[in-house]
């Protein structure tokens, strides 16, 4: 099987002013798309990740995915 790279980190929440996920940079787009593509295509979109998280605001407007995960398993445990 073969391991398809990905730069998500499960915060999964989008920048409504650059489009842009918070955590990995991507376009709602390109997450919906990242199975299909191809590796060249990935390794394209990875090239700009980086210059795009600068653009982000840096804290999303809403609870992150992350973050749901970590406080549910708060609760879970108390």
């Amino acid at each position: 099987m073969t391991t398809i790279e990905s730069p998500c980190i499960l915060v999964c929440s989008i920048d409504e002013r650059t489009g842009y996920c918070f955590g990995c940079g991507r376009t709602r787009g390109e997450i919906a798309a990242w199975l299909l593509m191809s590796q060249a295509e990935r390794r394209e979109v990875m090239e700009v990740l980086p210059s795009r998280l600068q653009s982000v605001e840096r804290r999303p407007r809403r609870e992150t995915r992350r973050a749901r995960l970590a406080r549910e398993r708060g609760e879970q445990k108390g």
